[in-house]
């Protein structure tokens, strides 16, 4: 059996959520013995092929973005030569070039589509991929969510209920080693201060300006750490200062991955204040919890189950900021609630979301579509 992923990008650059669940389902695929190549596009006008721990990634020529879409024809062209090697092809959405190929190509291989997010803001891009969604939704033998609960809140999903697999999304933790000496640096920077931690891209629908605002109810008990960079990290900074908040509310700015597990570590809570659809499940949620973090998150259907409210943390109504303040206090106040969320964030991520469980379970699906 023979497999192609097929999305946007892949890493190491750059770094979004549908990137990462590529390489973890290529890397995890591929080690458990199922050829898994992938096919996407470059950041740049360079064509190239490389093999990648032992499989193929190929990354054609792109010519700019337009509403977040690469501009690569050669995408096209490429995937309609290669397609016929594959017995299965893994289709990442959004990404309405991708589709584009698999109408133009109708390959005779299974067609698994997996279902990241809906298109949530850009209206016009949805117009006009429309047609070509549904054709391909249609076509699928499999559509892949990562939540049960997400189905059902999606006006486009539900009507292909019938066809939707529910898999995870699984993260390796190699990556996510702490160092000793730099967990204690951080607190000690904070000292006296409960931590709190957030990472993301700063964009419209990770909800930050709530996270602030929450802040300022806080305290001065309490330390807030927003890691990323995005278009409005500059807005964040200037409200940051305008409150009055800057010896509390800290935007380091981009963390490169092997420091990332020292962040996880050294704080006492993670949060994710997302407002939007668009954050469809959350995986820096999974990899707090693989540290035994409690999470503060919002009622959206697919970060909603991630963190399941009342068990591996508490869950608040979207753009609420006394409600995330409110919740961050209670965990943090109450030492056997903690310990308790603790606990069952550990034991959570090792039985739904480590990566070798999410290959584990697309395996599963591609020799079912296939009669293995």
């Amino acid at each position: 059996m023979r497999v192609l992923q097929f999305g946007k990008y892949y890493p190491p650059s750059p770094p979004g959520g549908i990137e990462v669940v590529m390489y973890n389902l290529a890397e995890g695929i591929n080690k458990q013995g199922t050829r898994c190549d992938v096919l996407c596009s470059n950041t740049n006008s360079i064509y190239s092929e490389e093999i990648y721990n032992g499989y193929t990634v190929i990354r054609t020529k792109s010519y700019g973005k337009i509403l977040s879409t690469s501009i690569s024809p050669q995408m096209i062209s490429k995937f309609m030569d290669i397609n016929k090697h594959y017995d299965i092809i893994h289709v990442h959405f959004p990404d309405p070039l991708a589709n584009l190929a698999v109408l133009l190509a109708r390959p005779k291989s299974k067609v698994v589509l997996h279902w990241h997010s809906d298109i949530v803001r850009q209206r016009l891009l949805l117009k006009l991929y429309a047609p070509v969604m549904h054709w391909l939704m249609n076509r699928a033998d499999a559509i892949i969510t990562t939540t049960p609960t997400y189905i059902n809140c999606s006006r486009h999903l539900n009507p292909f209920e019938h066809k939707a697999v529910t898999i995870p999304i699984g993260v390796a933790t190699e990556h996510l080693s702490s160092d000793k000496e730099e967990v204690a640096a951080i607190k000690k920077l904070h000292e006296g201060k409960k931590i709190i931690f957030s990472l993301g891209r700063l964009i419209y629908y990770k909800g930050y300006e709530h996270l602030i605002k929450a802040a300022a109810e806080l305290g001065e008990g309490y330390s807030v750490i927003i890691a990323g960079e995005g278009p409005l990290k500059e807005r964040l900074i200037s409200m940051v200062k305008s409150l009055g908040l800057s010896d509390r509310v800290f935007l380091p700015g981009h963390i490169p991955d092997h420091q990332l597990g020292t962040y996880y570590e050294a704080c006492d809570l993670f949060c994710l204040p997302s407002v939007e659809r668009s954050e469809a499940f959350g995986i820096v949620m999974v990899e707090a919890m693989s540290f035994g973090k409690p999470v503060v998150a919002t009622k959206l259907a697919g970060v909603g189950w991630v963190n399941q409210h009342g068990v591996t943390g508490i869950n608040v109504e979207p753009g609420a900021p006394s409600e995330l303040s409110h919740a961050i206090k209670l965990i943090l106040n109450g030492k056997e609630m903690y310990n308790r969320f603790s606990i069952n964030c550990r034991e959570r991520f090792v039985n739904f979301f480590t990566r070798e469980k999410m290959a584990q379970s697309a395996i599963k699906l591609y020799e079912k579509l296939l009669g293995s």
